[in-house]
């Protein structure tokens, strides 16, 4: 495997982990980010600590809305496990960084501007790299994105590459 090659795999694994450690946390309750009483799986709610107390600037109130709602829980813990998954496994990088970039850009916008520079911040050097990741068929590095291209899900309907 060469130089780039392996930095491409250790990007998608590095961002792979960042969207599915969350998802894991938040679940059960690991303690990093959420207490063991505030998990989903012990009726908290993923979205509502972010979203109430989180929040700040123009955008804040429409979020704040969206805090704690069922539907809202669902698609972000869907969305971690998914594109956490796809990332590590390799398969479906286009619609993994399509639809990260959009949770990150409502994390970007929920939050704006940023706390520590007016514009730039995390969230959106993580949707560069999704891009490259998925332009750059980040899979078939240490993937399985050449066996999923076989499939005939893919072959039917290519956009899942």
């Amino acid at each position: 495997m060469k130089c780039e090659e392996s930095l491409f795999a250790c990007l998608r694994f590095a961002m792979g982990w960042l969207f599915l450690w969350p998802f894991l946390d938040k679940l059960l309750g690991l303690g990093f980010s959420t207490k063991p009483m505030e998990a989903w799986i012990s009726g908290g709610s993923p979205t509502a600590g972010f979203l109430k107390f989180g929040t700040s600037g123009p955008f804040a109130p429409f979020f704040q809305q969206l805090a704690g709602q069922p539907w809202v829980d669902w698609l972000f813990m869907l969305g971690l496990l998914l594109i956490g998954l796809s990332l590590l496994l390799g398969i479906g990088l286009r619609i993994a960084a399509y639809s990260g970039t959009v949770l990150l850009t409502a994390m970007w916008l929920a939050a704006f501007p940023p706390l520590h520079n007016p514009f730039l911040d995390e969230h959106l050097i993580f949707s560069l790299v999704l891009f490259v990741l998925a332009n750059k068929d980040a899979g078939q590095f240490c993937g399985f994105a050449k066996a999923w291209s076989e499939t005939k899900l893919v072959k039917d309907y290519p956009f899942l590459k």
